[in-house]
């Protein structure tokens, strides 16, 4: 289990690289992923902690962050 952080920085531990054809994009760990998709069900739920609440906003913004990235990727590699 990931434990509460703060920082998306925290969670460098948990960003893979993965080819999927010719383009390498940044993704979370299985492990991540899981987290976040459990905390999003406690939070539809009601029921996160505010370390929770923390946790899973350092995870959305490494999220967006990554989406920036890999969208840059992409469209690097389309030219």
């Amino acid at each position: 289990m990931v434990t509460a952080f703060n920082k998306p920085s925290s969670l460098i531990h948990e960003i893979q690289l993965e080819k999927i054809d010719d383009w390498n994009l940044f993704k979370f760990s299985e492990v991540l992923q899981l987290r976040m998709e459990s905390l999003l069900e406690k939070k539809k739920a009601d029921l996160l902690t505010p370390d929770e609440i923390n946790e899973l906003d350092a995870i959305g913004e490494l999220d967006r962050i990554f989406t920036h990235i890999n969208a840059m990727l992409a469209a690097q590699n389309a030219n």
